[in-house]
């Protein structure tokens, strides 16, 4: 009888509390936000913006104790102890990089920064720091994922032959919205491909060699993004994968091997049920998630709470180097694709 190994997830609640401060009060973080405070004991405490009237109903709609009109005066509290990071991708290295000189612990939204140069730097300016920084790249941490990653390190599938994943979600051209806006480090890769990538670096590793196509939206950033990555070390699979903001596309990924594969359904990157279909043997699913949806924001929230409370400056489940390196596949595909954002 095939059956699949039990997640090592721990339950968000039993992690230890950190006082966080969110820093660019939009959407992700109102989720990230009502994630914590559903599935965890953490303690947001503080957020700060741009604009004091945004920070004030921010903090009145989600019971935050302060609200900082300016992200200097929310990175001089001195009772936060953690920042999370949620701005457009073109901020992300200027604020982290704020936030880490502060002195507190840094956990910034994906994709980690815009390029690979800028990753580096944060990541250089963390170590010396001697402060944890990770990138919030959720689905890495999530119970299914864990479940997956048992599977590959005791070679369940055999030899590694693909790995397909994509991600398209449909946004209504608009020049004024992020994801039409260079300025904000707009288009699909950044925002959505950074999923199958990221998935496809946590199943093969780091690619040697970078194939893509793609089509640009009239103000210049990617609309529709094919990717065929390979060269991963020690294996000879191909990375089939996809990312466009102008459809809502399966959002599914599979795992195939010479053993068997790993089918999960959409969207692959939220918490979810996976299903091993050995070539030889019955078709067995993992339990459906006990925390759904968005509610999954908890669990990378609780493993950096971890990090912290060890003394661990970085996540041994997405390492600095590997978040550098995701950052350096996508700065060659932008690259082939055509996409060049203001001041490179």
């Amino acid at each position: 009888m095939t059956s699949l190994p039990l997640t090592r997830v721990p339950d968000p609640a039993d992690a230890p509390v950190l006082r966080w401060g969110i820093l660019a009060p939009g959407g992700i973080a109102s989720s990230f936000v009502r994630a914590l405070a559903a599935h965890t004991t953490q303690r947001v405490v503080a957020c700060g913006s741009r604009s004091t009237a945004r920070a004030q109903e921010f903090a009145h709609e989600h019971g935050l104790e302060r609200a900082h009109g300016s992200y200097e005066q929310l990175l001089a509290d001195p009772g936060v102890d953690v920042v999370y990071v949620a701005s457009p991708h073109s901020r992300h290295a200027e604020q982290a990089l704020a936030a880490i000189e502060a002195g507190k612990h840094v956990l910034v939204e994906k994709s980690f920064t815009q390029d690979a140069g800028q990753a580096q730097a944060v990541v250089d300016a963390a170590r010396a720091a001697g402060v944890t920084l990770m990138e919030a790249m959720w689905t890495r941490f999530l119970p299914h994922i864990d479940v997956l990653r048992q599977l590959l390190a005791d070679g369940a599938l055999g030899e590694l032959v693909s790995v397909h994943a994509d991600h398209g979600q449909f946004f209504p051209p608009d020049p004024r919205h992020r994801m039409f806006d260079p300025d904000a480090a707009g288009g699909a890769l950044l925002d959505l491909g950074i999923y199958p990538v990221s998935f496809a670096s946590f199943v093969l590793g780091t690619p040697t060699r970078v194939t893509a196509r793609g089509t640009l939206t009239d103000t210049g950033v990617d609309r529709t993004v094919s990717m065929v990555l390979d060269g991963h070390p020690g294996t000879d699979a191909h990375a089939l994968l996809g990312t466009t903001l102008a459809a809502r596309t399966p959002t599914t990924a599979a795992v195939s091997g010479s053993a068997g594969r790993v089918e999960i359904g959409g969207p692959f990157y939220n918490p979810q049920s996976l299903t091993l279909v050995p070539l030889a043997g019955d078709r067995v699913s993992s339990p459906e998630p006990v925390i759904t949806r968005s509610g999954g924001l908890a669990h990378q929230a609780a493993h950096f709470a971890t990090l912290v409370e060890q003394g661990r400056q970085e996540s041994p489940w997405l390492p600095w180097a590997e978040s550098v390196a995701i950052m350096a596949t996508l700065d060659e595909v932008r690259a082939q694709v055509g996409v060049v954002y203001p001041g490179e």
